[in-house]
């Protein structure tokens, strides 16, 4: 179920706005690219590099197939057993595809494989360890969500899952396949469940009650409570940070943020902090399309999981 988007964002949030041009876009993972650091968003979004696949971002990508599969298994049958049968079905499945996550192991490689699905199973018991999904009957799962602010930039993104209650009240749920992380790296993952309140908020009017990170490995929990205050500060931070990819894309000057990110990066035989050359700047930029940005790849270990 894809959330109809309510345009005008500046007054009442449930509001009926009249209609207006949308001129950019951007999704928690850009943004967070940006952030991170602003060549790493120009690779990704502007010359939209290749990045080939690793066995952690497809170990994630795998055990959320698994879990989105679960809740379309009635309830009683949703258990560890019925999980770990769904394993690899959805593997190969997702190998079917996308060819290229065949070429993460060669093709005798048998106990390569096996040893990946079981290294998935293992994550889908410490789901089982923090939630009960029996008991749980999500109203969207892998969801679409949308919505305009600043009157002409659509932010918008993927829903692992919301909850509601009979009260109508909203819970966010975001599956995290890598360790709980440091605080740095736990304000990374609330930003983006922050851009999700706030298009929910835009959208239908309420504000999520829980924003919740389920962190499979270590079966942790990090519940968050945000209010209306805080997401309009948020949607100002937000439209900033689109103004400073825009300024970048006109001055065509993304500058490498180094960090320990960096160890995971694809691209650093073209960064100039690691020796390497940006490919030249693309003549197409200057006017991307505004509705192009297609969902995000799975994040990278110490990012976004």
């Amino acid at each position: 179920m894809t959330a109809r988007p309510v345009i005008d964002t500046q007054g009442d949030p449930t509001a009926e706005a009249a209609p207006v041009t949308v001129r950019a876009s951007l999704s928690p993972s850009r943004a967070a690219d940006f952030k991170t650091c602003p060549l790493l968003y120009r690779f990704r979004s502007i010359d939209r590099l290749p990045e080939r696949p690793t066995v952690e971002q497809a170990r994630g990508t795998l055990v959320h197939a698994v879990l989105e599969r679960l809740f379309d298994l009635p309830a009683p049958a949703r258990t560890p057993e019925s999980a770990g049968d769904l394993v690899a079905p959805q593997w190969d499945r997702l190998v079917t595809a996308e060819p290229e996550l065949s070429t993460l192991f060669a093709d005798d490689d048998t106990a390569g494989v096996e040893g990946f699905l079981r290294s998935a199973a293992a994550l889908l018991e410490g789901y089982f360890a923090v939630e009960d999904p029996r008991r749980l009957e999500p109203a969207e799962r892998e969801a679409l969500i949308s919505a305009v602010v600043d009157d002409e930039l659509l932010i918008r993104g993927y829903l692992d899952r919301l909850d509601v209650a009979p009260d109508g009240a909203l819970r966010v749920v975001d599956y995290k396949t890598g360790g709980a992380p440091r605080e740095a790296f736990e304000a990374r993952a609330l930003f983006q469940l922050k851009f999700y309140a706030l298009v929910l908020w835009r959208t239908r009017g309420v504000v999520p009650r829980v924003l919740r990170l389920l962190y499979l490995k270590d079966a942790e929990v990090c519940d968050y409570a945000p209010d209306a205050e805080e997401l309009v500060r948020f949607e100002r931070t937000v439209v900033a940070l689109w103004r400073a990819i825009e300024q970048a894309t006109v001055r065509q000057d993304f500058r490498p943020r180094p960090s320990r990110l960096c160890d995971w990066c694809s691209h650093q035989s073209r960064c100039p902090s690691f020796g390497g050359t940006p490919p030249p700047f693309p003549v197409a930029a200057a006017a991307p399309d505004p509705l192009v940005d297609a969902r995000s790849r799975p994040a990278t270990p110490g990012a976004d999981e």
